[in-house]
């Protein structure tokens, strides 16, 4: 039976006879049906409708399909002392795409900072040999196509190694990660957080949304509970959703001055 796909959000679901009859993921008003109304599509048509996009972004392989399908987000691929890392996940998974990284070494485990880009995790940790994908329990409702390869993880903190870790950063969803690499890509470590706060199109700061299309924002007290988990942690980079989207170099203080500008701007 097909592994359908949403065509807005680009969530695979578990096999089915038919397409299923609503999304959950885009009926939630942190996401939202496209306007010409629910559509599905399958992996097979993705593969001969698109070519993956594959590019170095600030020194990290990164991976997407086009800016017209689904949510544009670009999955990355980290090399750590905790292994090799897909840090996201796209809806499309392709033999180019395997190649490449285990051109690089492969992918040990992959982790996902929240529900709207779970997309095909399934299928990509499948074509990657079975690994691990590491999710946050407090978000287990979303998962559209279960699997043994998935192991949620619980709590504010998870030590991956001496160098990455995971934290709960909340707000955007109640388990929505950030990936800290003190080593980091560059000198100075990185901040992966995914929507948890977004770098902005100046790329001098970050905002915080509760839902990000609908310009809902995220309450002051879940940005102060953010800042409070964030506050250990060092980092001179902040990768953000989508290609480009980067601060490269002063991330910290970056992060810092924008929750301020945040909470003055929301408190009036």
């Amino acid at each position: 039976m097909p592994l359908y796909l949403c065509e807005t959000c680009g969530t695979q679901y578990a096999e089915t006879p038919a397409p299923p009859e609503h999304c959950p993921v885009c009926e939630d008003e942190r996401q939202y049906v496209g306007w010409n109304g629910q559509r599905w599509t399958t992996h097979e048509a993705l593969a001969r409708k698109y070519t993956l996009r594959l590019e170095d972004d600030a020194g990290l392989l990164g991976l997407s399909l086009p800016s017209d399908f689904a949510i544009p987000q670009r999955a990355l691929h980290l090399a750590t002392d905790a292994g090799r890392l897909l840090w996201e996940c796209i809806s499309l998974v392709t033999d180019e795409a395997v190649s490449a990284l285990k051109a690089r070494g492969g992918v040990d485990q992959m982790v996902i900072s929240h529900p709207h880009f779970y997309t095909s995790m399934v299928e990509w940790s499948e074509a990657l040999g079975g690994v691990p994908i590491l999710l946050h329990e407090a978000d287990r409702e979303w998962v559209r196509r279960p699997s043994a390869n998935i192991r949620f993880w619980s709590g504010d903190v998870l030590r991956l190694s001496e160098d990455v870790t995971l934290i709960r950063c909340g707000g955007h969803f109640p388990g929505s990660t950030a990936l800290h690499w003190k080593k980091g890509p560059r000198a100075g470590g990185a901040l992966f957080p995914g929507d948890a706060l977004q770098v902005v199109s100046d790329r001098r700061h970050v905002t915080f949304m509760y839902s990000y299309p609908n310009f809902i924002p995220m309450k002051p007290s879940d940005v102060r509970s953010m800042r409070e988990r964030l506050r250990p942690y060092d980092f001179e980079d902040v990768f953000g959703y989508t290609w480009g989207r980067n601060i490269l170099g002063g991330g910290r203080a970056a992060v810092d001055a924008s929750f301020e500008r945040y909470l003055s701007a929301v408190s009036g």
